[in-house]
């Protein structure tokens, strides 16, 4: 499904989110905190956007993603960071392989998520983190009844407008709406092994940073 819209992919996230998914992208670096000479596996990488600010920092960064199309693209436009195909739920690493694992905007899209979680701890080296940026749930009622309308009435006619394969953008909007809440997934995130588990809301609760270590 990612294949096809793997081009403008970015260019529609900033115009879908209202540019918020800029801040959003600074918030989960700030929150990896980054240190020359880390490995870093970036999951659900898509162009390597989210990948890039890694390696200018100066890390070793592996940026991962299930669609070949996102791949491609990512691969045209930064030929100088490493690219893998990798399914999220049955990574093609050893254990213990990364100092830090980060997800931005894709563990929505990933059926089994609570196994995706477990893999993500079976990679990751004792004492390494976990940031995960994600769509949530706002956190003022009024506000939430106004998003949800926005995703369901909004969200597909402008996709419809900018995308070549709006069918792609009104599944989004649908995940966003049924994903859990923060407490549930930070819930998920300790039955996957994870300790120390906290959240951070970001616009109110359009999105959350959820955090961990490996104990």
């Amino acid at each position: 499904m990612f294949d096809g819209v793997a081009p403008r992919y970015d260019l529609m996230n900033t115009l879908l989110s209202l540019g918020q998914d800029r801040g959003w992208r600074r918030a989960t670096v700030a929150a990896v905190e980054p240190r020359p000479g880390q490995r870093v596996l970036d999951i659900a990488a898509g162009t390597g956007t989210s990948s890039v600010p890694y390696a200018e920092a100066g890390l070793d960064v592996v940026a991962a993603d299930l669609s070949e199309g996102m791949l491609a693209e990512g691969r045209r436009r930064h030929p100088e960071m490493e690219f893998v195909r990798a399914d999220v739920t049955d990574l093609p690493f050893g254990d213990a392989e990364f100092d830090v694992v980060t997800m931005s905007f894709g563990l929505r899209n990933v059926a089994d998520y609570p196994r995706a979680l477990a893999e993500l701890h079976r990679v990751t080296k004792t004492g390494g983190r976990i940031v995960v940026c994600e769509f949530s749930t706002p956190v003022w009622p009024p506000f939430r009844v106004l998003y949800q309308e926005y995703l369901m009435r909004a969200f597909p006619p402008a996709a419809r407008l900018f995308s070549s394969n709006p069918e792609s953008y009104e599944y989004l909007a649908e995940t966003i709406r049924d994903w859990p809440a923060q407490d549930e997934l930070a819930a998920a995130f300790s039955r996957a092994g994870w300790k120390g588990v906290k959240y951070r809301n970001l616009t109110g609760g359009v999105v959350a940073l959820h955090r961990g270590f490996k104990g």
